[in-house]
Order: structure tokens, then sequence, then C-alpha cells
């Protein structure tokens, strides 16, 4: 018989600083393997994924980045790169682009 346990988190960091301070550490050292591809693409695909069902959701995020910390280019290449691992194009995009959007 199977029992399941629920983890006690009450001391454990806050969710997501192992890999914060992770990315850091390589984007400070250079050394961006600190980081291993695939660990990138779990992280990612699971923010992605938990970000869009956010969304759909009476208190949606306000926003998926703070701005200051990124640049335009690391936006536009990281977005470019989901699109095309997607399999999308930016037309499928275009009809998904304004929705949401508060204008």
């Amino acid at each position: 018989m199977a029992v399941s346990v629920k983890a006690d988190t009450t001391a454990a960091t806050p969710l997501g600083d192992d890999f914060v301070d992770a990315a850091e550490r390589a984007l400070n050292s250079g050394d961006l393997d600190l980081v291993s591809d695939a660990q990138l693409e779990r992280v990612m695909t699971a923010a992605v994924r938990l970000y869009a069902a956010k969304t759909e959701t009476d208190n949606p995020p306000l926003t998926p980045i703070t701005p200051d910390r990124v640049t335009p280019t690391d936006v536009v290449v990281a977005v470019s790169d989901i699109i095309r691992a997607a399999g999308l194009n930016l037309w499928d995009v275009s009809m998904w682009f304004r929705r949401g959007a508060k204008d």
C-alpha cells in the first residue's frame, strides 16, 4: 500500500531560488554550462506551462518577467526560439497577440 506524504516546505527556500541562483552564477561567471541545456529546458517548459495556466484564471499574473532584469534582445531571442520550438509562425502569434492585452 502506497502512502502519500506531504513534504514540509515551511523551512524551505522560496521556490525557484536555487535555479535563479544557478542561472545568475552561470551568467556572472561566463560559464553557461553551469546550468545544463536539459535543466534549462525543463525549467522553461514548466514556467511557460504554469504562466499560461495562470493567465486563464480570475487572477492572472501581472507580468511574466521583471522588465528591468532583461534586455529587449533577451526577450526577442527567448520568445523567437520558443515560437520556433512550438512549431508556430508569426501569423499564428498575431492571432493571439492582442488576446488579454491590457490597453
